[in-house]
């Protein structure tokens, strides 16, 4: 028999667990943390401009080409695009969950190859990218400047030099974008008066900057083939393209028959600006750059975060004065806070079943052995859970706490058998009294187990998203309940054999009444069953009414995909009417923010004009803001919490002019759409005009 081997060499048993426990502690220190299972599909996008173009020539010229030979590229679900005014286009390719990013990449790219040669050749030299995203936002980092001694086009470019490339280089990073980029450029204001009377274009303008600010290549002095007394050999350096409005006003636009020469200067000025001013960013009414990070697939979320923080607390050091940075949308907090409560119900659990063990076992040393089985079991299911690459999330937490429940089971059928067999049978030791114990329950407890493993391995083939969640439930369960059942046949055998002694005499004090209580009411339930099997039209009336019962519940109750929780941030879409420009956008965003500075629970807010927030482009009719409240210790009324404060705030909103607000709860799952609540897609199959 198997236990008898543990029983006899309890030292074998111990060994096995504090492996597995050990192995179970490594596996949850490198194991990813995360609210939920990745569930989020890998996605790939293709980015490109038209300059000049509008979203219809776009759509006819770039799009249907583009699109025509990506389409059932291998293990794509669907694919989304987006053509823009400011001649920007994005297709958002979103694969099957579990497919390798990296291939997916090589496969939607080697689809735009073959449908290269039929994009116009501005969009040729414009060029295209094709790269894996990840849609799921980790943070959102604001740098500005408290006193406002920088503009937004300093702050834009030193982010862009000096922050940009060490955040996107940081391990978890999967990309980091400026929402509002404004990089430096030289701007030409034309006079068009004077061009007319020297009889030039625009067009000659273009092509003198074009000729004159190259980087020419001048050659060598010196370098074979020449004579071999030739004891120098010099690279030839030329100024090469021009840094500033003196050098660019000194190009020459031409040169007259008196021998005169007309520069730039003298028909343009000359400045240094952003090259494009249809966005911009705000933090707390004032300018910023707004940096949104985004998470690699399957990254820990809480450590790629965290070394987030510390390279810009690297970072600042060489900041220079007035300016500062902050973590302005920061959806880990919540993760945190999730996980904390769910380890803390977990520590709840945990100590209720070892009290409820105590009060029916009625001995500290049978309370013992459970005590010390079940973390076995449970930090084990780690092992499996990391090897496989799923996550801590709320959701296998949530596992781990019902399967306290279960795998305490194991314990206890071995303990109070064991004892049963040394009050039968004074005469044995406690390692006989084992032995005896196990032969009679070991098929058992083999049998217990596989009916359990038969209910919760089949959700693990549920399909879909949905089903990914279920899955990783199911696969922790059915782990922890494996190993309880092994740790019944070799760790509880064992420690009964070391620790349990025969009783003598009954049960005395506190105990021996808890005991007799439990004996009274056992008795009276066997009375009660006793009595039921006579009349078995009863038992089978009770299962009926709680079948009814349970399929009118099922129909009343509310369905949904996740619950939507206080995440501590939200967001306002701000929308107007088509034709709109930035200006009208901004006045009506200043409207918005002066609503949130109004309302205690907001700590800080960063506002983005000039981008759409559902489909992330350009669109300067739009804007969004993102809302970071207090921390959750400051806000405990019902409220004071996310929906209290969009209750309010939604009237409020809905009273300014000139454009649509609308405040949105974060997603449940990040990277899972952009907001709470449902979005849904009008396709026009007959090919109308939009």
């Amino acid at each position: 028999m198997l236990s008898a081997i543990f029983v006899d060499r309890p030292r074998l048993a111990i060994v096995i667990a504090l492996v597995t426990t050990i192995a179970g502690l490594v596996s949850l220190l490198v194991i990813p943390i995360a609210q939920y299972p990745d569930i989020v599909p890998p996605q790939v996008q293709v980015t490109t401009t038209y300059p000049g173009a509008n979203s219809s020539v776009v759509e006819t010229s770039v799009a249907q080409a583009i699109e025509a030979q990506v389409v059932g590229v291998d293990k794509m679900i669907y694919m989304k695009s987006v053509s823009g005014d400011d001649g920007s286009y994005t297709l958002l390719c979103s694969f099957e969950l579990g497919t390798d990013p990296d291939i997916n990449t090589v496969n939607v790219n080697n689809r735009i190859q073959i449908a290269l040669p039929s994009l116009p050749e501005e969009v040729k030299r414009q060029g295209i990218t094709v790269k894996k995203k990840s849609s799921a936002l980790l943070g959102v980092v604001a740098v500005y400047s408290p006193k406002g001694t920088y503009n937004p086009l300093f702050l834009s470019n030193y982010v862009t030099i000096n922050l940009l490339d060490q955040i996107k280089s940081t391990p978890g990073v999967g990309d980091a974008v400026l929402w509002g980029p404004q990089d430096y450029a030289m701007r030409a204001w034309v006079k068009t008066d004077a061009l007319t009377g020297l009889n030039l274009t625009t067009g000659d303008i273009i092509n003198a900057i074009q000729s004159q600010n190259v980087q020419a290549a001048v050659g060598r002095i010196g370098a074979r083939p020449i004579s071999n007394d030739q004891q120098l050999q010099l690279n030839v350096q030329t100024k090469g393209r021009l840094t500033s409005p003196e050098e660019f006003e000194k190009i020459v636009i031409r040169t007259n028959p008196d021998g005169s020469v007309l520069r730039l200067g003298d028909v343009a000025r000359l400045e240094l600006g952003a090259a494009n001013l249809d966005r911009e960013t705000r933090f707390n009414s004032g300018p910023a750059a707004a940096i949104a990070i985004y998470q690699t697939p399957g990254a820990n979320a809480l450590k790629t975060l965290q070394a987030v923080k510390d390279k810009l607390a690297q970072l600042q050091t060489r900041f220079p004065d007035d300016l500062a940075w902050k973590v302005t949308y920061d959806p880990t907090v919540f993760v945190t806070d999730t996980i904390h409560e769910v380890q803390k119900t977990l520590i709840e659990a945990f100590v209720l079943v070892v009290l409820v063990v105590y009060l029916f076992l009625g001995s500290v040393r049978a309370t013992l052995i459970p005590t010390l089985a079940v973390p076995v079991s449970l930090i084990g299911a780690f092992i499996l859970l990391n090897a496989i690459g799923y996550s801590a999330n709320t959701v296998s937490l949530l596992a781990i706490v019902l399967a306290i429940g279960i795998v305490v089971d194991d314990a206890i059928v071995v303990v109070e058998n064991v004892e049963r067999v040394m009050e039968e049978y004074p005469e044995l030791s406690p390692a006989e009294a084992t032995k005896r114990a196990m032969a009679e329950i070991t098929a058992p407890i083999i049998a217990i187990t596989l009916v359990l493993l038969s209910v919760f391995v089949p959700v693990a083939f549920i399909p879909g998203i949905s089903g990914e969640l279920f899955r990783q439930f199911a696969v922790t369960v059915a782990v922890s309940m494996f190993l309880s059942a092994i740790n019944a046949l070799t760790l509880s055998p064992a420690l009964c054999g070391v620790l349990l002694r025969p009783h003598h005499g009954p049960r005395r004090g506190l105990i021996g009444i808890v005991m007799r209580s439990i004996d009274r009411v056992r008795d009276a339930y066997g009375d009660v069953v006793a009595h039921i099997v006579r009349f078995s039209f009863i038992g089978i009336v009770m299962v009926a009414i709680s079948a009814a019962g349970t399929v009118a519940l099922l129909r009343v109750t509310p369905t949904g995909f996740l619950p939507e929780d206080d995440q501590g941030a939200f967001f306002v879409v701000i929308q107007l009417p088509g034709g709109a420009s930035v200006a009208r956008t901004l006045d009506v965003v200043g409207q918005a923010e002066q609503v949130l500075k109004k309302e205690e629970t907001i700590a800080d807010y960063t506002s983005v004009v000039g981008l759409n927030f559902i489909d992330n482009y350009s669109q300067p009719n739009a804007a969004f803001i993102v809302v970071t409240l207090k921390p959750f210790e400051e806000r405990k009324g019902a409220d004071l919490g996310v929906n209290g404060i969009l209750a309010r705030l939604g009237p409020q909103f809905r009273q300014i002019g000139g454009g649509t607000v609308l405040p949105l709860k974060p997603p449940p799952i990040i990277g899972l759409g952009t907001g709470g609540g449902f979005t849904y897609v009008l396709e026009d199959l007959r090919g109308g005009d939009a």
